[in-house]
């Protein structure tokens, strides 16, 4: 028995808010490609459009990046920027139903196995694991 080559995609745009939903179609796209359960779908979506649009919202950089890449049983989303992190001051408490914005990276590490922040003074790199099995 051979064991399977990791699979992995990736793709590099600007960082504008028009590469949310390429970034969001592409991911989807090679989802598709390699046969992944079908619910994965929406935990997928919501997860790159959280990544990807703090990316173009926060990090001041000029490109974003996504990596997709298969291991046994997750699927590990990856989104990479060339800007600055900046940790969110005055960010909304949780109990406050009327607060706006603030809670993406909490919406990603709820529906991730993992979600990992690496920040480098050249760029942030943020990884959500997704899991595979149903």
């Amino acid at each position: 028995m051979t064991r399977a080559e990791p699979r992995t995609a990736g793709c590099l745009t600007a960082a504008t808010a028009a590469s949310v939903p390429v970034l969001r179609r592409f991911a989807r796209g090679v989802a598709a490609r390699w046969g992944l359960p079908a619910g994965i779908d929406d935990s997928l979506r919501l997860v790159v459009s959280e990544l990807v649009g703090n990316a173009v919202r926060h990090s001041g950089g000029p490109d974003v990046a996504l990596f997709l890449s298969v291991g046994h049983s997750t699927l590990a989303v990856e989104v990479k920027d060339n800007g600055r992190w900046r940790p969110h001051v005055g960010r909304p408490r949780h109990d406050d139903d009327l607060a706006c914005g603030g809670r993406g990276l909490d919406i990603v590490a709820a529906c991730a196995l993992r979600c990992t922040v690496h920040t480098r003074p050249d760029g942030t790199r943020i990884v959500a694991e997704l899991s595979l099995r149903d």
